[in-house]
């Protein structure tokens, strides 16, 4: 699916470009991934295969943030982290006699409490990703809750040893795992022209980040090039390719392009000012869930 959004800011406006495809790949039989693409949030949570009901838990996930976050206009960090409460508690009432879960992934437009400054506020919990996109380099936004993941941070395993890990399937957070929840958040400006990919890992255990860069790039210049035929979407052909290339988990890929016209936040400059914005009194608020790692 494909779809555009426009959202007034009180400076200017924001507009969207988004495209979502979920397959349940070569191998499973069910497809426990769900998506909510709407703005102002663009999301995929992967339910636990090994855990009961997980393609009701990952639903449950997308059901709580479309009834708790207002379609068609910019939220804010409170309410995303408020969704977040509310699904956890969701998804560990779906099955009581056995534990649900699900991972949870994605973006959400947010303001500051005046309207002045606008983010994109990157939100994670388990090992599906958000990456970001400049039109030339791939980077990880976010960084996996998995087991795998605090081996490479202590040193104790390397990037390569990490892609064939016989416990790489192994998370460390989930949504529905605890009775507390503990999410990863991250706020960046919304300024210019800006790329999300959000994705299971259905998709990053069969592509490589140089083959979802090769995948965004290519479309990017057949998009430059197109004469009036329909292009294929981006998030479609993520997912054609890693399930070509063996598909088995579900995939799940949702792309946002995003541009913001005007201004975002205070300043004197539109959004092509180069300037970074201050991050305001709400992102001070969150700073105890700033990443592990530097963002890329």
């Amino acid at each position: 699916m494909s779809q555009q959004s426009s959202v007034a800011l009180p400076h200017g406006r924001v507009d969207v470009v988004a495209s979502a495809r979920t397959d349940v790949g070569q191998v499973r039989r069910v497809n426990e991934d769900g998506f909510l693409s709407q703005m102002p949030v663009f999301l995929v949570a992967d339910g636990m295969g090994g855990h009961a009901r997980g393609d009701l838990a990952s639903r449950t996930v997308c059901e709580v943030f479309a009834d708790r976050i207002e379609a068609g206009r910019p939220t804010t960090p409170e309410q995303v982290l408020d969704a977040i409460e509310t699904a956890n508690a969701s998804v560990r009432r779906v099955d009581p006699s056995a534990m649900s879960g699900t991972t949870l992934s994605g973006i959400a437009l947010v303001g500051t409490r005046d309207g002045a400054q606008h983010y994109w506020m990157v939100f994670n919990i388990g090992d599906s990703r958000v990456y970001g996109w400049d039109g030339s380099e791939l980077a990880q936004l976010s960084v996996d809750h998995s087991l795998v993941q605090e081996l490479l941070d202590a040193g104790r395993i390397g990037e390569t040893e990490a892609l064939t890990h016989p416990q790489r399937n192994v998370i460390t957070r989930a949504i529905g795992a605890a009775e507390q929840v503990d999410s990863d958040v991250w706020l960046i400006p919304a300024k210019g022209r800006q790329t999300f990919l959000v994705c299971s890992d259905g998709l990053t255990k069969e592509l490589a980040d140089t083959d979802i860069a090769e995948v965004l790039a290519g479309a990017a210049a057949s998009s430059e090039n197109a004469d009036r035929r329909p292009q294929t979407p981006i998030a479609e052909l993520l997912v054609q390719r890693a399930v070509a290339a063996g598909g088995r988990d579900n995939v799940t890929a949702l792309v946002v392009d995003a541009i913001v016209h005007g201004r975002s936040g205070d300043g004197d400059g539109d959004c092509d000012d180069e300037t970074t914005i201050d991050r305001g009194d709400v992102a001070r608020e969150l700073e105890d869930t700033l990443p592990r790692r530097p963002r890329p």
